[in-house]
């Protein structure tokens, strides 16, 4: 009897350590990435990201303090090994220059809303010119590295408000090819990848690897999904406060803000997910 008492107990834990495996499958700390770039024109940015994606490479963009647009992509264990890569793409005439963003680097770290003020913007190239990025090696954001005693602390409100950053952005990712709903779960996985943090690349992987919050408790920073049923998600946002959360509404159209609550997103909202 105590046997079988011991032996359910063992099992019990064993489940429980599976399912807390299962909840944490695809979510990683990001490691260095390499950045590189200052676009005037989104869609300079966005072709630049596209030529990379043709090339197997995960990259995004994204619209820097500056005004200007950057393009950041990659997950290496080591700055070296990022450098390395990196000048390989300069020695491919891919890219002219980079920066190497370390792990702890977190891009947008002041709460500034969508009505942020840009300032002057780097030296660029002209609208005609050649579409490559041209920038010193040092980033001129000054990003700020954030303690790892403190890595979760605030992590959410910085998601919103670089969330935030991306509104008025016409937002294409995942080359021409692109699935239902790919461009929203890849904004969102953009945002968490300024961040710091790794998530799944599709908005049904995102559900399924965070942890469960409800309607009522949501937080700035949590994802909010959509679709006719959970095994039917098609659309991904993230919460940012006041029943508003920012996402990537159809392929071309710009990153905007709308209301949880509005009519057609309650009748589909089938529920939301916390990461840090």
């Amino acid at each position: 009897m105590i046997f079988r008492i011991h032996l359910i107990a063992v099992l019990l834990v064993a489940c429980a350590l599976t399912v807390h495996a299962a909840k944490s499958t695809g979510i990683s700390r990001l490691g260095h990435a390499i950045q590189m770039g200052a676009f005037a024109d989104v869609k300079n940015a966005e072709r630049f990201t596209a030529k990379l994606q043709a090339k197997g490479i995960d990259a995004f963009y994204f619209r820097k303090d500056n005004g200007v647009y950057a393009v950041r992509f990659g997950d290496f264990p080591n700055k070296e090994k990022a450098r390395v890569v990196a000048k390989r793409l300069v020695a491919e005439r891919i890219i002219d220059s980079y920066y190497i963003a370390q792990p702890s680097e977190v891009v947008f770290s002041q709460a500034r809303g969508p009505g942020w003020q840009k300032s002057p913007p780097d030296e660029i190239r002209k609208p005609n010119g050649p579409i490559q990025p041209v920038v010193p090696l040092e980033s001129p954001e000054k990003p700020v590295s954030i303690p790892a005693k403190e890595t979760n602390k605030d992590m959410g409100a910085i998601a919103a408000r670089t969330a935030e950053r991306f509104v008025g952005i016409p937002y294409r990712w995942g080359g021409d090819n692109v699935v239902d709903g790919m461009d929203c779960s890849g904004f969102v996985r953009a945002v968490y990848n300024l961040c710091g943090l790794s998530i799944p690349r599709t908005s049904r992987d995102q559900f399924a690897a965070g942890d469960l919050v409800s309607k009522s408790d949501l937080k700035d920073g949590d994802l909010v999904f959509f679709g006719a049923a959970v095994d039917k998600i098609n659309h991904v946002g993230i919460y940012v406060g006041n029943g508003k959360y920012v996402h990537a509404p159809r392929r071309g159209e710009e990153i905007r803000v709308s209301a949880v609550n509005e009519s057609y997103f309650e009748k589909r909202f089938v529920g939301a997910r916390r990461y840090f």
